[in-house]
């Protein structure tokens, strides 16, 4: 008996194989990255979609860039939110050449940096000048409250893209988005959100409804699942966990988001590949499930 569960699951594993082969691209199909920015086309399990699949730099955090980027080319997605521990903040305009340099040979693109956390006004001028040095439109941060009016400077000085990061039960500034978003909604609109669904879950807050709510305002989203909706929840495979995928999915393409989801796997850290490739091959596969139901 085929139930709902086991449909998307075996639509996983087939998307999933045809990863490790490497999936032909839609050459042919080139999408905006809001505020005019365009991208190069999306690997064909992803045309059409108003979204990409994208990796979170973070997820790398125990590898140098040569082995990341060769992770990514094994599951073939091509876009990277940029870690400073890849490409330093004082990187000379020479190291960033080359590191882009690096992304491209891979088929990769940077498409902003962070999460970056700032304590001071110094540190937001810092990050704003990097992400400038790089030539993104989006900055992960996470900044004091009381800055939050020195960032909404910020952004129309540099007409940069801010998102902010909720982390969880475990951050008291910004746990969740319903906090974030109390604090930017009043800003420029180009202030905004690094929707972490895992986290927002684990506050106990229904992160697909929180997306639909404040999804003008969400930028960036850090794609996780995890094992419960409490401040001990771990994060794990993105079809193993208790968030919908499919719903998710589905509220996606209801509200047209054209942000980056960036995979954000934190489990297994030290050997992640098989995890990313399994977490890649089910959200491919709901996608392409989904299109056929």
């Amino acid at each position: 008996m085929t139930t709902r569960r086991t449909f998307f699951k075996k639509a996983a594993l087939g998307t999933l194989a045809l990863s490790w082969a490497g999936s032909a691209m839609a050459w042919d199909k080139i999408i905006p990255l809001g505020w005019g920015r365009i991208l190069p086309p999306v690997p064909a399990d992803e045309a059409g979609e108003p979204f990409r699949l994208g990796l979170a730099g973070y997820t790398f955090v125990n590898f140098k860039l040569d082995p990341a980027l060769e992770m990514m080319r094994k599951v073939d997605v091509k876009y990277l939110c940029i870690k400073d521990f890849h490409l330093p903040m004082k990187s000379t305009a020479e190291e960033i050449a080359a590191f882009h340099a690096k992304l491209k040979e891979s088929g990769v693109t940077g498409y902003g940096v962070g999460p970056i956390y700032m304590k001071t006004q110094e540190a937001i001028d810092q990050a704003f000048d990097y992400a400038k040095r790089v030539g993104v439109d989006l900055i992960v941060g996470i900044p004091e409250v009381s800055d939050l009016p020195y960032v909404e400077k910020k952004v129309k000085e540099y007409n940069i893209r801010y998102a902010i990061h909720n982390h969880g039960p475990g951050d008291k500034i910004y746990p969740n988005a319903v906090t974030v978003h109390s604090y930017i909604k009043d800003l420029d609109p180009r202030v905004g959100l690094c929707f972490d669904i895992g986290h927002d879950m684990r506050y106990g807050d229904d992160p697909i409804a929180d997306f639909q709510k404040y999804h003008k305002r969400i930028f960036d989203m850090h794609l996780k699942n995890v094992t419960s909706a409490t401040h001990d929840g771990k994060t794990n495979e993105l079809g193993r966990g208790v968030i919908d995928i499919p719903e998710l999915v589905k509220t996606l393409r209801k509200v047209k988001y054209s942000g980056v989801c960036a995979l954000e796997y934190e489990k297994d850290m030290k050997d992640p590949l098989a995890g990313i490739a399994e977490s890649v091959g089910y959200f491919r596969g709901v996608l392409d499930a989904s299109r056929k139901s």
